[in-house]
């Protein structure tokens, strides 16, 4: 199993489609085997759902996600656990241990105001907004 980790030196990032980086875990017999980082490259949001894919990701570990990048990543086969602060490494090995603490229902609450097709947020912020 590949486990992908929104990761910003050593933490998870806390939202999923501003992260300039992935944490990759290659996972067995409830142990990492190997881990690497990866630059998504200007990949955002729902693109990065493709990213993933492209990388093997079967699961990711983040913070805060909007609705369109987790009915991507829903769409590509990828499992999402949303809501994990704090280092990356030690979310890992909980996920690994069935002791991941998660939120199901972990949103950025910017995404749920409405916008015309093709807008995104990222090139300027829609008012005041976090990710829980």
């Amino acid at each position: 199993m590949r486990i992908a980790v929104t990761y910003e030196d050593g933490q998870i990032f806390q939202h999923f489609g501003h992260t300039a980086q992935f944490k990759l875990y290659d996972t067995a017999d409830g142990a990492v085997t190997a881990s690497r980082v990866v630059d998504t490259e200007g990949a955002g949001h729902g693109a990065l759902a493709d990213f993933l894919q492209k990388h093997g990701a079967n699961a990711v570990i983040c913070g805060g996600i909007g609705g369109g990048a987790r009915a991507a990543l829903g769409q590509a086969g990828i499992l999402v656990y949303g809501g994990v602060q704090g280092e990356a490494d030690a979310a890992v090995a909980a996920y690994l241990r069935n002791e991941l603490a998660y939120d199901p229902n972990a949103k950025c609450d910017h995404h749920d105001h409405a916008h015309g097709e093709g807008h995104t947020c990222g090139s300027h912020g829609c008012g005041e907004h976090g990710c829980h």
